[in-house]
């Protein structure tokens, strides 16, 4: 135990602030989506408890990246299967460098090249240590195949009606994917 004190102590930890630390980050683990309230493209309150019972798809995009032309099959989804009781949203990240303009120019763009009616949310972080609590929950509840944290734009996490992460896709997969697909038809019976 005196080595266990000793080697915290070397790092700067006490056994309090070491305590709290965990306690603080077991407390702020949310248990579903709906929990969540962020800001939309247009700085306005956006409370993600209005798609309980729904499927969700969510997304994180940018709008100069090789994965955009995804945008289209996203608005696919988004007509195909919305009067079913699902929606795609759209959390725009700079991350990645990838997409420098304002929340308006990337509304411009979204809505002008890709004709998107799903929502889009304020552009923020989607990894590292600034990540918003969404994509801290999103990244906690289902870890990529190498990676805990989003590696890339235009990985997807498809949400159930429960507000529980059911999968989670990488770029490279297309939102059109037989995959993604059936899950979404799966999770809306």
């Amino acid at each position: 135990m005196k080595l266990f004190l000793t080697v915290i102590t070397v790092f700067g930890f006490s056994l309090t602030t070491f305590a709290e630390t965990i306690k603080m980050s077991s407390s702020n683990s949310a248990k579903n989506l709906y929990e969540y309230k962020v800001k939309d493209i247009a700085g306005k309150d956006h409370d993600l408890a209005q798609y309980k019972g729904k499927v969700t798809l969510i997304v994180n995009t940018a709008s100069a990246c090789g994965f955009t032309p995804q945008m289209k099959d996203l608005q696919d989804l988004q007509t195909k299967y919305g009067p079913q009781g699902f929606t795609v949203i759209a959390f725009p990240s700079n991350d990645f460098k990838q997409d420098t303009g304002s929340n308006q120019d990337i509304s411009k763009f979204a809505h002008d090249q890709y004709k998107v009616t799903f929502p889009l949310m304020d552009k923020n972080p989607v990894s590292g240590e600034g990540k918003q609590p969404v994509y801290k929950f999103l990244t906690e509840s289902k870890s990529g195949i190498l990676f805990k944290d989003v590696k890339w734009n235009f990985e997807k996490f498809l949400i159930g009606k429960n507000g529980q992460v059911i999968d989670r896709w990488a770029s490279s997969t297309s939102p059109a994917s037989d995959d993604i697909v059936k899950k979404i038809e799966n999770a809306l019976k």
